[in-house]
């Protein structure tokens, strides 16, 4: 199991609770400082997820963790009929209504607010489910990943895309020193939340990676688990599927 790393240190909440707080009150923000930080490559790494998703041609999709929208925008081009969108936090899902609205994308994307270790969703319910930057978020990973397998139709597929740590030199080198660095520096200049960009570079930083995460994948019950570094490694896009 991961370490649990939760964004109020000193907070009587729970890590959901947390999380919740952390992401409403960045909400408004999390997009531009979101590019600047990936240098927008994390627009890249999306990209590849949907490539993935379409092979499997999906006629609906549950993206967890959607905060304001971007994969679940991106998915409609895997010509999927239904989308939802679920996050905890209500603020960001807030941001991502508008920009579906804006490009009438409304009638293919549903954003809902839920709790990604209690899905409002039965058995067999989805082609295929995605998680971007999330799963580190949950706050009983195990919990999350089985609710995710009970929800997958069989034979379905579930793609995550998720932050690593590079193994080789320089990049690893060059790795801790912007995550340690310059990421929590970004955060307490231009965040209204000095503490959200300092959790998202620990939490990334302690979060299991490769081979790990895939067992605990397999633990859980997901075959046929993969996972493909992205970018020298700075990031992670994991497939598996259900039996």
């Amino acid at each position: 199991m991961s370490e649990k790393i939760t964004p109020y240190k000193d907070s009587a909440l729970s890590k959901k609770q947390q999380i919740a707080k952390m992401f409403d009150t960045i909400s408004n923000e999390y997009d531009d400082l979101n590019r600047v930080i990936s240098f927008g490559i994390d627009i890249k790494w999306r990209h590849k997820v949907v490539q993935i998703i379409s092979e499997k041609k999906p006629t609906n999709i549950l993206d967890i963790a959607t905060g304001t929208g971007d994969l679940a925008i991106n998915l409609t081009k895997t010509d999927a009929s239904q989308i939802i969108g679920l996050d905890i936090s209500e603020g960001m899902l807030d941001v991502g209504r508008k920009k579906i609205l804006k490009k009438q994308l409304d009638n293919t994307i549903e954003m809902v607010v839920g709790d990604s270790e209690n899905l409002p969703f039965d058995d067999n319910s989805f082609d295929a489910i995605t998680v971007a930057f999330g799963v580190r978020n949950f706050e009983n990973l195990e919990i999350g990943l089985a609710e995710i397998l009970r929800v997958l139709k069989p034979d379905g597929l579930f793609v995550v895309l998720e932050t690593s740590i590079p193994v080789k030199f320089p990049f690893k080198q060059g790795y801790y020193v912007y995550t340690k660095a310059l990421l929590p520096l970004i955060g307490r200049l231009f965040s209204k939340d000095k503490s959200a960009y300092r959790y998202l570079s620990e939490s990334a930083s302690k979060f299991p990676y490769g081979q790990a995460f895939n067992n605990i994948l397999k633990k859980t019950g997901f075959t046929n688990c993969k996972a493909f570094p992205q970018t020298f490694g700075v990031a992670t896009i994991y497939s598996a599927t259900k039996k």
